[in-house]
């Protein structure tokens, strides 16, 4: 009889910390902040197990209430996603790796953080001409392959781009907001995003999402000059940038 009750309420505990983060993650889905009926609307949980879990979460810091009442992220996730986007980047490396190795180019991994595009790891190509991206270097989604690889699959996307102003990089950058909301219709379409020159003049970049079973939580991208970029068939560098991308999310979040 105690064994039962034991394992009733080891289902219950496990239970209220897989709430706990569906709460935490329709916050982030609503860009970080979002009121009561909000979090409802998007966990389908009751108001009153919401207002329980946000009084554990707001005691430990992971969510703060703003004065009008809304919840938003806390400060104390700010530290663990600090260290988790560093593993991040020493996961990604053999990744990166094999990408150089079957391309010949630089290969980088991206993820979204609010309105930017965040550059975390990068194996630069073995040639003496090539392109870098710093790691921890920050730059608006619009203008990179990675950018419109992450934006495509959201919902967000035309609130983030006039949130930023598209501001115009080179002559090949696409600054109108219905022409992006176009191309990342075709990104959709084809799988993958281009930059062809759209951030740095003669630089080209083919990006992918990278999945975690659902939702893409970075961008994986190959990049060089436009003359070798674009002598390679850009369908076979789409399967093979696929291919690493899915091999990388899975080993991420392999159970």
């Amino acid at each position: 009889m105690e064994d039962d009750t034991a394992e009733e309420e080891d289902a219950v505990s496990v239970q209220s910390v897989d709430r706990a983060l569906d709460v935490l993650e329709a916050l982030s889905e609503h860009g970080g902040q979002a009121g009561l009926s909000e979090i409802a609307a998007t966990t389908g949980l009751p108001y009153g197990t919401i207002h329980r879990l946000l009084q554990t979460l707001l005691a430990r810091g992971y969510v703060r209430q703003e004065s009008d009442r809304r919840y938003a992220l806390g400060g104390a996730l700010v530290r663990i996603g600090g260290v988790a986007e560093r593993m991040l980047a020493v996961w990604a490396e053999p990744y990166l790796a094999r990408l150089v190795e079957l391309s010949g180019e630089t290969a980088n991994l991206a993820v979204l953080e609010g309105d930017y595009v965040v550059y975390v790891a990068q194996v630069p190509s073995p040639r003496r001409l090539r392109m870098f991206a710093e790691v921890g270097r920050r730059v608006l989604p619009h203008s990179t392959a990675v950018g419109k690889a992450l934006l495509a699959g959201r919902d967000d996307a035309e609130a983030v781009f006039r949130r930023t102003g598209l501001p115009r990089r080179t002559d090949r950058t696409i600054t109108a907001v219905g022409e992006l909301l176009e191309e990342l219709g075709r990104v959709r379409d084809r799988g993958y995003a281009l930059d062809l020159g759209e951030e740095e003049s003669g630089v080209h970049c083919m990006a992918v999402p990278v999945h975690d079973g659902g939702r893409a939580f970075a961008a994986m991208s190959v990049s060089g000059p436009a003359e070798r970029i674009d002598a390679v068939d850009r369908e076979e560098l789409a399967a093979m940038l696929r291919k690493v991308a899915e091999d990388f999310g899975a080993a991420v979040f392999r159970s």
